[in-house]
C-alpha cells in the first residue's frame, strides 16, 4: 500500500509543479516538477505512516 500512496502523491505533486512552472517556461516547469516529485515522496510517506499504519 505504501508504494501506491507514494506513486499517487508523486504523480499529483509533480503535475502541480509542472502546471505552475510551465507558465514561466519549459525549464522552470521541469524543475518545479522535480521539486514536486520530491515533495510528493515526503507527503506520501508521512500520509502512509500517520493514517494507514
Amino acid at each position: 500500500m505504501k508504494k501506491l500512496v507514494i506513486f499517487i502523491s508523486v504523480t499529483l505533486f509533480s503535475w502541480i509543479g509542472w502546471w505552475l512552472g510551465d507558465r514561466i517556461g519549459m525549464t522552470t516547469g521541469y524543475l518545479l516538477s522535480f521539486v514536486g516529485s520530491l515533495v510528493g515522496v515526503v507527503v506520501g510517506c508521512r500520509f502512509n505512516r500517520d493514517y494507514l499504519d
